[in-house]
């Protein structure tokens, strides 16, 4: 399935290969070069790039570019996937994943590739299983496998590889049962200049930690689970009962792990929490102006926070001088990318930012104005109104749970036993 997998920095400089079938030159990373100079933004580059005699399929994350080599026809989704799966592993292990720290801890890459894939195919892609085989590196296993010669690999096959649920290792014990789980939702919307929304997509999450003993059997179910136009399950889920009962059950992994992904599309009405009123003009005689406020619906009642917007300016302006209110703002005349950086907006508060702009003397007027990206973000808000039933728990060794202690509206909510 999988020849070869190259690690590429924004340099363009491959620090980093291994092989699993046959050994394929990096040379055939040229096509992936050729394709990067065609594309503006890094992120442009095709997933799937066909040569004389290889595919490759590439993911871009974390100014890296994971680049893997297929001798034949394979769905590229699948390989995707993997490589996504990859990249998680080597933030849990290493809690970043840079070039800095994968050039560190390479012999612990390595190690963890081995393991992924058997002669080019996924065997272990499960955290919890892999920490049973290749311990995650620490300052003084590092020490000691230097100083005695010994490695992380594990000499003993992990006990969850022997059963049918190959995601949770057997004879986990805690003193305490407890389960959180977090509901995050990403809002992709489209806003006109009178203030209504042209277009408006949720992409949601429901991560989860999971520190129960023995084998739990949980099923958890919504209020409005018609809300989900496409779901994507991890595959502790049983996928069947879903789709006649709208009811996730599953057997957890142990640990951490993201139990669901789910969309939200235009369809659905979407209320935007936040508001933007915006005035830029551009006059004949080689300047404007720009009037900029932002804050918080009152009808929602919650504080905003990491509220920043850019604004890339046309290629005719030189510089601004503006004043804030709240936050700095910074202007790169060579991008013509104006970033303001707000912060923190408390309800009640409304954030402005106005000055002048410097045109290019004798140069057209802009025939538009430029579009403004606004980012934020909320806490303890589900913006699509997703809300939790009830959650259930199986299994001869536990107690009844005290209760479901809710803590948005959104259905974030923790439970212990």
């Amino acid at each position: 399935m999988i020849n070869s997998l190259f690690i590429i920095n924004n340099s363009s400089d491959v620090f980093m290969e291994k092989h699993w079938k046959s050994v394929v030159h990096r040379s055939v990373c040229d096509y992936f070069f050729d394709a990067q100079k065609k594309c503006v933004s890094k992120s442009d580059i095709p997933p799937v790039i066909a040569t004389p005699h290889n595919y490759l399929i590439t993911v871009y994350r974390n100014n890296l570019y994971f680049v893997a080599v297929t001798t034949s026809e394979v769905p590229p989704l699948f390989v995707i996937e993997f490589l996504h799966r990859v990249i998680d592993i080597f933030d849990d292990y290493f809690g970043d994943c840079n070039e800095s720290l994968i050039k560190e801890h390479s012999v612990v890459v390595y190690e963890l590739l081995d393991e992924m894939l058997d002669n080019g195919y996924p065997l272990a892609t499960e955290s919890n299983i892999l920490k049973e085989l290749i311990r995650p590196p620490t300052i003084f296993r590092t020490i000691a496998n230097t100083v005695t010669g010994k490695s992380n690999v594990s000499a003993t096959l992990p006990s969850g590889q022997l059963s049918n649920v190959p995601w949770r290792r057997a004879g986990v014990k805690y003193t305490n049962n407890e389960a959180y789980f977090d509901a995050i939702e990403e809002i992709d919307a489209i806003i006109d200049k009178s203030g209504s929304v042209v277009s408006a997509e949720i992409q949601g999450y429901i991560d989860c930690c999971i520190k129960l003993s023995g084998m739990p059997d949980l099923s958890l179910s919504f209020i409005n689970p018609r809300l989900f136009d496409d779901v994507s399950f991890h595959p502790c889920v049983r996928y069947r009962r879903w789709e006649s009962e709208r009811v996730l059950s599953f057997v957890p992994p142990d640990g951490n792990f993201r139990l669901m992904s789910y969309h939200i599309g235009a369809q659905n009405i979407v209320s935007i929490p936040i508001y933007v009123r915006h005035h830029i003009s551009f006059k004949e005689i080689g300047g404007g102006r720009m009037e900029l406020q932002i804050g918080p619906k009152q009808t929602m009642g919650k504080t905003l926070e990491n509220v920043s917007l850019e604004i890339t300016m046309p290629k005719t302006v030189l510089n601004v001088n503006l004043n804030t209110s709240q936050g700095k703002y910074s202007f790169d005349p060579v991008t013509k990318l104006l970033v303001w950086e707000v912060g923190r907006v408390e309800p009640g508060k409304v954030p402005h930012v106005k000055g002048t702009i410097n045109l290019q003397s004798g140069a057209p007027l802009p025939d538009s104005n430029p579009t403004i990206l606004v980012k934020f973000t909320i806490n303890q808000l589900a913006i699509s109104g997703l809300k939790v039933n009830r959650l259930d728990m199986y299994g001869e060794k536990y107690k009844p749970f005290k209760g479901v202690k809710y803590l948005t509206k959104a259905g974030n909510f923790q439970v212990r036993t």
